[in-house]
């Protein structure tokens, strides 16, 4: 089951939001509230490390040769 990071929403000025990690399966919904306080959350977006699907013909990745992972002409090497 994936980990998804929470925080509360600050009901008053001055309150700082405060964060917390729960397992979920990917088929329940989000929660809406603390499991222990009540207080309302929102589920925080945080990047991945896959690669995105789909295709169009083509490849975001250079096939053999010199020229880095980036591709010639970069300036990077």
């Amino acid at each position: 089951m994936p980990t998804y990071v929470y925080e509360t929403i600050p009901q008053f000025e001055g309150d700082q939001p405060k964060r917390f990690e729960m397992r979920q399966s990917m088929k329940d919904a989000p929660l809406t509230q603390h499991p222990d306080s009540g207080q309302p959350v929102r589920r925080v977006p945080i990047g991945g490390t896959g690669l995105m699907g789909g295709s169009s013909g083509g490849s975001s990745f250079p096939s053999s040769g010199g020229g880095g992972s980036c591709g010639t002409g970069c300036g990077c090497h």
